[in-house]
């Protein structure tokens, strides 16, 4: 469904969650990219062995307010990246259709987008193998693989509809984004969550300051609720076709199809361009993405936010967090359209176009 999403039934981003290091909830997201919150201070950490290079990284805060679905048998073990994402997703679909989805009353897929995925559990089970293999417990095996929070929440929910998890770079949302519409288009379920997260791993960690030193690594989940409408008030106007990083189109190429794609979806909406906010994912001190990107999108007169810039790396749930943060400018009226160009840091590089609702 790459290309216009326009039509009779249009496809609206009903709701939104996140969580991330500026707090649960994406009000709190939104407040710290304002400006209306002070951003979080990064952490030190140091791996065992390693002590003597302190790195950093901006962790999910414990919350504030008690969660009721954090008591949820299901969650008790569940790994870090499940609880986010659970969060992020609740949120986005709000207490009405959750229960709408318990009773049966509402259908409801399902899509994560993962990187890394369950990489805490991982660990710590193939650690427990190493170390003794008949005392590894198998309790945690369920809990590394990737799929994993996509069960919880569909279990939690106890929803039997279409449940898939996409794994691929932080771009991948955007393919979700586009699956989601493919599935409410062709009445496979009546609202979809698309949710992509991340959580802490000192590898990942590591790698970003070894490729890219200064750049901080971070956590938590951003989620998108999608439905049909006939008059959205946030739409899904378009998703630009993904161009995968090869030997013949290095990420400058990619990223600049990508850029010239968007442009003409954009025209063929004839929305304008009307106080457009462009979230460039790229512009936190990670120079080779930074380049390539600023380059295909030069010429664009927008404002330009970057939530990786302010919050960190977030890998898995960075695009997430683009797309929580366009999908609330256009609601509040900050804007007409946000377009969310997101750079994969080693397979793709994609856009969305979000537009405020008119008339159809």
């Amino acid at each position: 469904m790459a290309g216009s999403l326009s039509g009779m039934e249009r496809i609206e981003i009903a709701g939104w969650g996140a969580v991330s290091p500026a707090g649960w909830g994406a009000e709190k997201l939104t407040a710290v990219l304002s400006g209306e919150r002070e951003a979080p201070a990064p952490e030190p950490f140091a791996r065992e062995g390693a002590e003597d290079r302190p790195l950093r990284a901006r962790r999910v805060p414990a919350p504030v307010d008690k969660l009721p679905f954090l008591r949820e048998p299901r969650l008790r073990r569940a790994s870090p990246i499940a609880r986010f994402c659970v969060g992020a997703a609740l949120e986005a679909m709000g207490p009405d259709r959750v229960e709408a989805v318990k009773s049966g009353g509402l259908r409801l897929g399902t899509i994560f987008t993962l990187v890394n995925g369950c990489i805490n559990y991982s660990g710590r089970f193939y650690g427990e193998v190493l170390a003794d293999p008949a005392l590894a417990s198998p309790i945690v095996f369920p809990e590394t693989v990737y799929n994993a929070p996509a069960s919880h929440l569909g279990a939690l929910l106890g929803s039997h509809e279409p449940n898939a998890t996409l794994v691929g770079d932080s771009a991948q949302f955007l393919n979700g984004l586009d699956i989601a519409a493919r599935w409410l288009l062709d009445d496979f379920c009546d609202a979809v969550v698309v949710v992509g997260g991340e959580e802490f791993d000192w590898l990942s960690a590591e790698a970003f300051e070894l490729f890219e030193p200064g750049v901080i690594h971070a956590e938590g989940a951003g989620a998108l609720l999608l439905r049909r409408s006939d008059s959205p008030k946030v739409e899904l106007g378009a998703v630009a076709e993904p161009v995968l990083y090869t030997n013949r189109t290095r990420r400058g190429a990619a990223i600049r199809a990508v850029a010239a794609e968007t442009r003409e979806l954009l025209a063929s909406t004839q929305q304008g361009w009307v106080g457009d906010l462009t979230l460039l994912g790229r512009n936190n001190g990670q120079k080779r993405f930074e380049t390539a990107e600023n380059a295909a999108w030069e010429g664009l007169t927008a404002r330009k936010t970057d939530p990786a810039a302010i919050l960190g790396e977030g890998a898995g749930a960075a695009v997430a967090w683009q797309c929580v943060a366009a999908a609330a400018a256009v609601a509040s009226g900050e804007t007409a359209t946000a377009i969310v160009s997101g750079m994969g840091e080693n397979e793709q590089a994609g856009a969305a176009i979000f537009t405020a609702g008119a008339a159809a």
